[in-house]
């Protein structure tokens, strides 16, 4: 085995690659229903650097590869979550709150355990509250700050590994409960009604009932008159036929206030209006909002729904088009030729890597990350590649477009380098641990340091499934994200994504509170560190 480990380490790629591709072989695999997905790469490969150790073999891909594929991971992350996050920010207060008061008890626990229990030391205990929390950057405070980094490794280590596993445990908790979620998106379907009403009512108003989250697609004047796009302030006449696209429960509402379903629908007639869905290949529409495009002027044409991903979402005109989208055109027929060439619809905008904004974004966000920060006891401490490429990667997503530069990538891409990107870093983080872990069994208070981080992890998971489960009522999908956020840990987050299908949901719970988290870890593992 010696000459097989040696061989291992003296190429470090070979290692990546291997173990990213069993690792994936193993998180495929089901045990009643359930595996581990991204997140059996970072088992595998702690188990073959410790296996290594004891041959007194260092396995390992460098950190610099590491924190590389991280950075992919969380600039991705925040291109299709920046859409959403901003809004979402607005009333993420309360969960904010609860993560903050989760991470306080676990320092409390850390420091009240640690010191006056177990009679760590503070480079011991804040080392084990950096590994409960699963952050790296949290480590290397503590150390800096006790100036005693070797045994912050050591409880760092022995904590690490319960710090993944009691997450996933949370995360499966909240799943479990996710059947019941509200804030799941509502399907979007097309309806034709017959109008009822007498008084001519204006289209405009019902738009405004519903806050604009329906389109008008199609309007027949009686039964055998042609099919025409309505415009807002065109008046409803007895028995007119009308189209409407959006969630179900806001076109049973106009329903009830206009007539009644129809047996006819609209959509089958095609000799007057044709549909298509056409992809978004242009890229001098990438990040430009659809009322920009004036498309009922040039093609007498417009968008009823836009599917970005596996989901649709009814079409409004401040909705900002990504390469990739696949937008759903109702225009005359003599039209749809000239709509195809005009959005592009080439199967490129799927897979567009779009350099110049990957290129520029991540150097951004690397620059923001290494910038020294000080604190009131005058030590610095930056939050890192990670959470500064998260950080540009949302305003980035945000934007879609700054002058001619496109800012966003299509929703594929994004999956794609996400993917990759945390593949690289747990088989690194992974490699690292395990190699600490060995060195860590030799001391004789192990055991207490492996108690400590069982208590925070525990504490930690507990606080944040039960304030913003039962308090603010968050459903279990985005919370199964928020949970992997506030542990700044992929794996626990690819484990969400997988049992899920990478629902959306996820990604926007995991970025919410993941910058916030990331600064309060450092800090309080600083704070720790020098007591």
């Amino acid at each position: 085995m010696s000459a097989l480990f040696n061989f291992l380490a003296a190429g470090p790629v070979l290692v990546l690659f291997l173990l990213i591709g069993i690792g994936m072989a193993f998180g495929h695999i089901k045990v009643k229903g359930v595996n581990l997905g991204a997140a059996a790469v970072l088992f595998i490969a702690i188990a073959l650097s410790a296996w290594g150790e004891v041959y007194g073999i260092h396995i390992r891909v460098p950190h610099e590869i590491g924190i590389f594929g991280l950075a992919i991971f969380t600039f991705a992350i925040g291109i299709y979550s920046g859409p959403n996050f901003f809004n979402t920010l607005r009333t993420s207060g309360g969960p904010i709150l609860v993560m903050v008061v989760a991470l306080g008890t676990g320092a409390a626990i850390a420091f009240g355990v640690g010191r006056y229990i177990f009679d760590l030391s503070a480079a011991e205990f804040a080392g084990v509250f950096a590994g409960a929390t699963n952050n790296t950057p949290a480590l290397a405070a503590a150390g800096k700050s006790s100036g005693d980094p070797a045994n912050a490794t050591v409880g760092y280590s022995i904590s690490y590994l319960w710090g993944v596993i009691g997450m996933l445990i949370y995360v499966s908790l909240a799943l479990r409960l996710a059947k019941g979620d509200k804030d799941k998106p509502t399907p979007i379907v097309n309806r034709t009604i017959r109008i009822e009403r007498t008084d001519e009512p204006v289209l405009e108003q019902y738009h405004e009932l519903v806050s604009g989250r329906v389109s008008f697609s199609r309007l027949r004047r009686g039964e055998t008159g042609p099919i025409f796009r309505p415009g807002m302030f065109d008046k409803l006449r007895h028995n007119d036929l009308l189209t409407i696209v959006g969630p179900e429960a806001d076109i049973d509402l106009i329903t009830e206030r206009l007539g009644h379903d129809s047996s006819l629908s609209l959509t089958i007639d095609r000799q007057w209006l044709d549909f298509r869905r056409i992809t978004v290949s242009n890229p001098k529409l990438a990040g430009r909002k659809l009322g920009e495009l004036n498309l009922n002027d040039e093609f007498g044409a417009m968008v009823s729904r836009v599917r970005r991903g596996d989901i649709d979402v009814v079409a409004n005109s401040r909705l900002r088009l990504q390469l990739g989208d696949r937008v759903r055109v109702v225009a005359p027929r003599a039209k749809m030729d000239a709509l195809s060439a005009y959005f592009g619809d080439s199967s490129r905008g799927l897979t567009s890597l779009n350099p110049v904004a990957l290129g520029i974004g991540m150097a951004v966000g690397i620059l923001i990350g290494e910038l020294p920060i000080f604190t009131p006891t005058g030590a610095t401490f930056s939050i890192g590649s990670a959470a500064g490429t998260l950080i540009v990667g949302l305003i980035f997503g945000r934007l879609g477009r700054v002058g001619p530069m496109v800012t966003a990538l299509p929703y594929t891409t994004c999956m794609v380098l996400s993917e990759f990107g945390l593949l690289i870093f747990l088989a690194q983080a992974g490699t690292n641990a395990g190699g600490q872990i060995a060195n860590a069994f030799e001391g004789g208070v192990w055991w207490k340091m492996a108690i400590l981080g069982f208590l925070i992890t525990t504490a930690v998971g507990g606080i944040l499934f039960a304030g913003m489960r039962m308090v603010f009522k968050m459903g279990g999908t985005r919370l199964s994200g928020a949970i992997g956020g506030t542990q700044t840990q992929p794996a626990v987050l690819a484990f969400a994504n997988e049992r899920t299908g990478a629902d959306p949901r996820v990604a926007l719970g995991y970025a919410m509170v993941y910058p916030v988290a990331m600064v309060l870890k450092i800090l309080t593992a600083q704070l720790l560190g020098a007591l």
